[in-house]
Order: structure tokens, then C-alpha cells, then sequence
């Protein structure tokens, strides 16, 4: 039998060759989640020019899969708690190859959006389980690094997909390319995620289902390392008070929602719009794709950048300072020039300080909630704040087509960014230990067990 928790063994000893090709296969989901999110993006000025829809009905559109996200992170979620982490990723990556294929075939506007809110679905459960058991299958040292990854991952794949669909696009000028090759790549990575990414150990060790010791083992010994005779001791719920009242929870949960509904208006208005916007200046829909890919470019870019700057520097004032910046590229993104290359820069800004600035703001979240309120309040911050990223494309379109200019819609999708700035200035700042110690990640006082929490 090995000694101590399986858990923590795993936290201190060298990573196994399986686990690092775990969390690769899982690294290459997220970039596939980030290739699907953003494929209706590309394929939005061919929709449009093809069903001549106006700009309300394509806001719309563009938000289909946001909404599912929302939905099928709360739902999907829920049923991984009982199901096992595992068999939810497989699912979602099945449930997003079929809703790209059934988009690539969508013969009208309401079988699209049906389409790209199926395929959302997907997304969703799969961004909050991939990224878990990355961070779980990941050691001490590497932990870090597995969660950057996860986060990277998403603006790569829209960084590669969208370079191989804007060339696509100029040699087919067919929209349907986007979903065709989105579900190409989501399908090929079923059998590797079914075959090499084990199920959650932390899922196994606390919900305990059927068969867990045995389930338990068989991974441990995949990985080389020695079964156990017996599961450890369900944790047991931490219910010492932290000393935080009611009402300061209740405040800080209040202004970091709102910061986060904020953010996501102002995010998905340029992430989703872009192409079009660029399009609709005589751009031809490849160039316009490229656009929005040198956003993610910047957003790739900053991301990398904040990280590192958060380990010397004040996450909150980087993030406080990029949001400030973010609303000052969104406001003049085709406002001072509409020539191709002003409009890659000023997208790449973007991109770098509103993308960028979403590291930091995960990790504000788990430094603003103790560990006894950080599930419930991470929970309702980002499910409710979410709904932001489906509202930016949807107002967006209604404005433009009321017949408001692209100016204007600009600065008002800005203040966004400027509103969440402000909610995250006034909430408390920390005086005291860092998010990042024993008791944020779960190790109650007078246990053992190493509890892994990701949103």
C-alpha cells in the first residue's frame, strides 16, 4: 500500500510520461474550443452576404454559442459531479463535432443558430472539465504551467484556425469551410481524448462512485506508481468561520460580477464583430478573418505578459491598468482610420489588454473568496457574468441597426471594460496571505486531502 494520500503523492513526485500527454490532448481541446467559439466569426461575412441578413438577426447569431456556453457549463457541470469528468469531456467533444458539421449543412438562419447553440453546449462543459483535470493531473511544480497552457490554448486555436480559414476562405470563398474544418479537428481528437486522458482522481477520492478504488488504481498504475488498499476519507466540509460577514461576500461577489458582465460585453462585441465590421469596409472575408487573428495574436501575447508581470506586480492594478487601455483600443478601433493595417493594430491592442487582462481576473477571483465561500462565489460570478459575453453581440447589432455608426457603438461597447476597471478598484484589496496558500486550495486545517478548485 502506498503511503499518504494518493493526491498528494501526486502533487510532490515527477510527472509521468501519460500525464504530460494528458494534458497535452487536453491543451489541444481548449484550442479546438477556442477555433469553434470564433468560427461563426469568420464564417459571418459569407452568412451574411449569402442570406442577406441584416445586423440585428447576426448578432444574434453570433451570440447562439455564448448562450450555450453559459448553459452547458451550469448543466454539464452539475452532471460531472455525478457522472465523472471524463465521460463529460468525451461527450462535449462529441457534441461539438456534431454541431459544427450540422452548421456546415444549416440551410437556414434558424437551423444555424440552433446549430452554434448545440455546439456551445459543448463548449461549455468541456472549458470547465478540461481545464480541472489539467490542473489536477499536473504536479506542484508544473501546475502553474498546465493552467497557463489551458489558457493559451484557447487563443491559439483561434490563432491557427482562423490563419488556415482566412487562406481557405480567399481560395473557396465558401463560409461552410469554417465548420467543416471545426469538426474535422473536434472529431479527430475523440479517440485520443477517450484513450489517454484518465478520469479525475480528485473526482474519484471525493464523490467516491461504483468501482472507484479499482478505477483509482488501474490510472496509479498507468502511471508506474503503487495502488492503494483502500480510498482515503471523504473530506470533510470546512465550516470554521473565516471571519468574513455576510454582507462583505455578498459586496464583493456583487462587484466582481458586475465586472465580469462588463468585460464580456466589451470582449465578444470586437471578438465576434470583427470580421464583419472589417468586411462591410471592403475588405474581402480572408483579410477581415485576419484581423480578428492578430487580435488573438495580442490577446496571446498578453496573456503571457500579465502572467508574468502578476508574479512582481499587483495582479489587480495590471488588470485595473489593461482594462483602462482595452476600452481606449475598442473605442478607436474604426474610428481614426480604415485602412487594413491600422485596423490589425489597433485589433492587436485590443486583444492584447482586454484578452490579457482575463488571466488576471480568474485569479482576483479566487484571491476575493475565502475557501469556505470561493466555490459558490466563483460559481455565481462566472455563470452569471458570462451572460455579458452573449449581450455585447446582440446590443451591438440592435444599435447598427437602428442605424447607429460604427463610432458610436464603439465607445458604448468600450465603457464595458471602463465599468468592470471600477468594480474591480472598489473591491477590498487583501492585506493578508495570498489566494494561493494552503487554505485556497482546499487544505482544511487538521487534514490531508488536497481539494484542486478551476473554473
Amino acid at each position: 500500500m502506498a503511503d499518504g494520500h494518493p493526491l498528494e503523492k501526486l502533487a510532490r513526485e515527477p510527472m509521468h510520461p501519460r500525464q504530460i500527454v494528458a494534458i497535452a490532448i487536453l491543451t489541444a481541446c481548449t484550442s479546438i474550443e477556442g477555433f469553434d467559439v470564433y468560427a461563426i466569426s469568420f464564417a459571418a461575412p459569407g452568412i451574411a452576404e449569402a442570406w442577406g441578413i441584416d445586423r440585428a438577426t447576426l448578432g444574434i447569431v453570433l451570440a447562439m454559442d455564448l448562450i450555450g456556453m453559459a448553459i452547458g457549463s451550469i448543466l454539464l457541470g452539475f452532471v460531472s459531479d455525478r457522472l465523472g469528468r471524463k465521460p463529460i469531456i468525451v461527450s462535449c467533444l462529441v457534441i461539438m463535432a456534431t454541431g459544427m458539421w450540422l452548421a456546415s449543412w444549416a440551410p437556414t438562419i434558424f437551423d444555424l443558430s440552433a446549430a452554434r447553440f448545440y455546439t456551445g453546449l459543448g463548449v461549455g462543459g468541456l472549458l470547465a472539465s478540461s481545464s480541472a483535470i489539467a490542473a489536477e493531473l499536473a504536479n506542484d511544480r508544473r501546475r502553474s504551467l498546465a493552467i497557463a497552457l489551458m489558457i493559451g490554448g484557447f487563443s491559439l486555436g483561434a490563432i491557427a484556425g482562423g490563419t488556415l480559414i482566412s487562406e481557405l476562405l480567399a481560395q473557396t470563398n465558401r463560409w461552410e469551410a469554417v465548420f467543416e474544418v471545426g469538426a474535422l479537428a473536434t472529431t479527430i481528437l475523440i479517440v485520443p481524448a477517450l484513450l489517454f486522458v484518465p478520469e479525475s482522481l480528485v473526482f474519484l477520492c471525493q464523490y467516491q462512485p461504483r468501482n472507484a478504488l479499482a478505477r483509482l488504481n488501474r490510472i496509479l498504475l498507468q502511471q508506474g506508481r503503487s495502488p492503494i488498499d483502500a480510498l482515503p476519507s471523504r473530506p470533510l466540509q470546512n465550516t470554521r468561520c473565516l471571519g468574513r460577514p455576510a454582507r462583505d461576500v455578498r459586496r464583493t461577489a456583487s462587484f466582481l460580477t458586475l465586472a465580469f458582465f462588463a468585460y464580456m460585453v466589451s470582449l465578444y462585441f470586437l471578438m465576434k464583430w470583427i470580421p464583419k465590421l472589417v468586411a462591410d469596409m471592403g475588405y474581402s472575408p480572408s483579410s477581415a478573418g485576419g484581423v480578428l487573428v492578430w487580435a488573438h495574436i495580442g490577446g496571446l501575447l498578453g496573456t503571457i505578459t500579465i502572467s508574468l508581470l502578476s508574479q512582481i506586480w499587483n495582479v489587480r492594478l495590471l488588470v485595473v491598468g489593461a482594462l483602462i487601455c482595452g476600452a481606449a483600443a475598442v473605442a478607436a478601433f474604426g474610428r481614426f482610420s480604415q485602412e487594413l493595417s491600422a485596423l490589425t493594430v489597433i485589433a492587436s491592442a485590443a486583444g492584447f489588454f482586454i484578452i490579457g487582462a482575463n488571466s488576471g481576473f480568474y485569479s482576483i477571483v479566487a484571491q476575493s473568496f475565502s475557501s469556505q465561500f470561493r466555490a459558490a462565489g466563483t460559481g455565481f460570478v462566472i455563470g452569471v457574468g458570462r451572460a455579458g459575453s452573449a449581450t455585447g453581440p446582440i446590443i451591438a447589432g440592435l444599435l447598427f441597426q437602428i442605424g447607429w455608426s460604427l463610432d458610436a457603438v464603439s465607445i458604448v461597447m468600450a465603457l464595458g471594460c471602463l465599468i468592470a476597471s471600477l468594480s474591480v478598484a472598489l473591491l477590498a484589496w487583501p492585506t493578508e496571505r495570498s489566494a494561493l496558500d494552503a487554505d485556497s486550495l482546499g487544505l482544511a486545517e487538521g487534514s490531508n486531502v488536497l481539494e484542486i478548485e478551476t473554473k
